[in-house]
């Protein structure tokens, strides 16, 4: 399972207790932009942890209980993100600044963390962590891009998504869900299998918490 939708890690915790070793151990990118800036980018700028402060700029509400869900959280006792703005708040205050961004000059991203791809834009949109990983994946065991990096199978509004890919001469089996009221079935489908002593239906299942990501 996916490990970068807060909700839906609060809500495995609390109701999927025999799901959780199976949930991604990887850090959301909030929270690998954050150990990163305080440790990797402090060390780069000859800089303290605590002398920087990190805002994070999210779509989603739950980033904030993220950032502060427990120690794993920060470096050396100091917090890897010190704030979190929704989009919505962001919006709100550049209205208020009255930031006409239309008429702001060209800029790039401050090194080295200004790189980004166009995985990394889709990833907060339902089917986007997975197509993801899909992409990253076939390119790293076949050692060649998927035909059409649009997967297609990931993308929609459907409550669950299915797909197959041939990765390394095995056929992986990818499952996506969004919204909480979803995962019920996908789970069921899943603890089915495992106690008929049978394969999972899934290798592979994305969860996001709310509608579209």
């Amino acid at each position: 399972f996916t490990s970068c939708c807060p909700g839906w890690v609060d809500y495995a915790e609390k109701r999927y207790h025999d799901l959780l070793p199976n949930l991604s151990t990887t850090k959301s990118p909030q929270g690998i932009q954050g150990a990163l800036t305080k440790t990797y980018w402090a060390e780069q700028t000859h800089l303290k942890p605590e002398q920087i402060f990190h805002l994070s700029i999210m779509p989603c509400t739950a980033k904030l209980h993220e950032s502060r869900r427990n120690d794993t959280m920060k470096t050396g006792g100091v917090p890897n993100t010190d704030a979190v703005l929704t989009t919505r708040e962001f919006a709100d205050l550049i209205g208020q600044w009255g930031i006409d961004f239309a008429a702001l000059p060209e800029g790039v991203a401050d090194n080295p963390l200004g790189p980004y791809s166009g995985a990394a834009t889709i990833f907060g949109a339902t089917g986007g962590v997975m197509e993801a990983a899909v992409r990253t994946a076939y390119a790293l065991v076949e050692k060649k891009e998927l035909k059409d990096l649009n997967f297609a199978p990931a993308r929609g509004l459907k409550d669950v998504k299915e797909a197959e890919l041939m990765l390394g001469g095995k056929k992986l089996r990818i499952a996506v869900v969004h919204q909480l009221g979803n995962v019920d079935a996908v789970v069921g489908r899943i603890r089915a299998a495992r106690d008929a002593g049978q394969e999972p239906p899934w290798h592979f299942v994305e969860v996001m918490a709310c509608p579209g990501g």
